[in-house]
């Protein structure tokens, strides 16, 4: 059967409990601008790429339940500053790492428990650093 219709990635949509502290980890991360909130109490980021999907971020008043069933998976040409990155802006490190052909795969959280994953080049070595947030 022949589809008379097409399918763009436009979004991805977050719940949290505060949108505006993690539109702003995210952006800073991504090194986007937060942009317009799309309704009321949400925030969003920019897109990475022309036209290219946004980040959103939902309130939502209950608390995040177990693990993510779905998450980023963000490249990185050095995976030891990034993952220090994150540490110094509230994110964690879940000590959790993959070594692939294609890259070494840290398992990351947003200061509010979101995982995903930061890959370096290949043969990066499994990143140093506490798996706790940072203090400073």
């Amino acid at each position: 059967m022949k589809r008379t219709f097409s399918v763009t990635w436009a979004e991805v949509t977050i719940d949290c409990h505060d949108p505006s502290q993690l539109a702003e980890f995210w952006g800073q991360l991504l090194c986007v601008e937060v942009a317009e909130p799309p309704l009321p109490g949400w925030a969003r980021t920019q897109s990475t790429v022309r036209d290219g999907p946004v980040l959103n971020f939902q309130p939502v008043p209950e608390p995040k339940h177990g693990k993510t069933r779905a998450h980023l998976d963000l490249w990185t040409d050095d995976l030891q500053s990034t993952v220090d990155w994150i540490l110094q802006h509230g994110g964690t490190y879940t000590g959790q790492v993959h070594v692939y052909t294609e890259g070494t795969v840290a398992v990351m959280t947003d200061p509010e428990g979101n995982e995903f994953c930061v890959v370096g080049p290949a043969g990066s070595p499994r990143p140093s650093g506490s798996t706790s947030r940072s203090d400073s």
